[in-house]
């Protein structure tokens, strides 16, 4: 297992570094490999993200990024913990629920112009 540390500003540089971490250990093509991220949330409130891409032969490898921790840990396919970076500077955590009820609110307005 390896440990280092990174300084990412925004979510989408984590979500890049990420990515491309998670990519460079099962040797995929980031360019092809989708990546996902879903918010996670304790308690109601936001917590950080998690992350995963899909590769070939059902492939599926994974990262949590705490935010409180300011750490995100990997995961190989099989659920081990491979790695582990320090955060010296982190992202702000958006806040989640604003922007699930902002879709929520977009949805329904939506909904009334269709009908």
């Amino acid at each position: 297992m390896t440990n280092s540390v990174a300084s990412l500003h925004t979510l989408e540089q984590l979500t890049t570094f990420v990515k491309s971490a998670l990519c460079e250990r099962d040797a995929l093509d980031p360019a092809q490999t989708p990546c996902f991220r879903t918010p996670v949330v304790r308690n109601g409130r936001p917590w950080g993200y998690s992350f995963y891409v899909e590769g070939p032969r059902l492939l599926k490898s994974s990262a949590m990024w705490a935010a409180d921790a300011g750490s995100i840990v990997f995961y190989d396919s099989t659920g081990t913990k491979v790695a582990e970076v320090t955060l010296a500077e982190a992202p702000v955590l958006p806040d989640i629920r604003a922007a699930n009820n902002d879709h929520a609110g977009r949805t329904a307005r939506l909904k009334r112009k269709s009908a």
